[in-house]
């Protein structure tokens, strides 16, 4: 009989560290994919909620000379500039839709999101110190078109419109860096190159035995005729 030793065959350095680092290097990951979801989820629809209602906010006022009296005028964000409001509307389809595919479509979706975003905070800090709008209000008001407003003054919402605008854009940027681990939608909202197999129909029950009385009474209960 050979010498059979209980001590294990001792393990080399390279597959000590490899399996030692496998799961320190894949869980930290999947964690911070799982925490960037609901961050990014969070950040996007806060942001979009944020520029769709102070785009609605006044961002300027100012009067109007009538006569011997003055008429005061408000401008509105969507008078102001539309562009934070449909750029929103952009982000929240984008932030959706970066569910829905993979891969470098994932990546395309995510920069859509990114950039939907810069655009909205970057178009209502130009509409801040806008007097257009309120410009053609008194133009029209008065009924002169060179008529221009008097005593303008700006809001705080632009700046907030700004502010939800950047929310969208750290979503986008979270999307870009970690959406490649986010989950996707169920295979049955993919389009599937190759047909689902069919389940399998239950074989025949096999044909009754007439000198056994059982097998008779069970192909009666089955629906099926004995004697066919």
């Amino acid at each position: 009989m050979g010498y059979v030793s209980a001590v294990p065959p001792p393990r080399s350095d390279a597959s000590d560290a490899a399996g030692a680092d496998a799961p320190a290097a894949d869980g930290p990951g999947r964690a911070a994919g799982r925490r960037s979801v609901a961050i990014a989820l969070l950040l996007g629809a806060l942001g979009a909620t944020v520029v769709l209602l102070a785009s609605g906010r006044v961002w300027a006022r100012g009067t109007a000379a009538i006569a011997d009296s003055s008429l005061a005028l408000s401008a509105e964000g969507r008078e102001v500039t539309g562009v934070p409001a449909a750029l929103a509307i952009v982000g929240l389809a984008a932030l959706v839709a970066v569910f829905a595919v993979r891969s470098k479509g994932r990546l395309a979706v995510a920069a859509l999101l990114a950039l939907s975003g810069l655009g909205a905070a970057a178009s209502a800090l130009a509409g801040a110190s806008d007097r257009a709008a309120l410009d053609d209000e008194a133009a029209r008001t008065t009924a002169d078109t060179a008529a221009r407003v008097a005593g303008l003054t700006h809001t705080a919402w632009p700046y907030v419109t700004a502010a939800g605008g950047l929310l969208i854009l750290l979503a986008g940027l979270l999307a870009l860096r970690y959406g490649r681990t986010w989950p996707a939608m169920g295979g049955r909202y993919e389009r599937e190159g190759t047909a689902r197999p069919r389940p399998r129909r239950a074989s025949a029950a096999p044909a009754p035995d007439p000198d056994r009385p059982e097998d008779l009474w069970k192909a009666l209960d089955r629906g099926e005729d004995p004697t066919g």
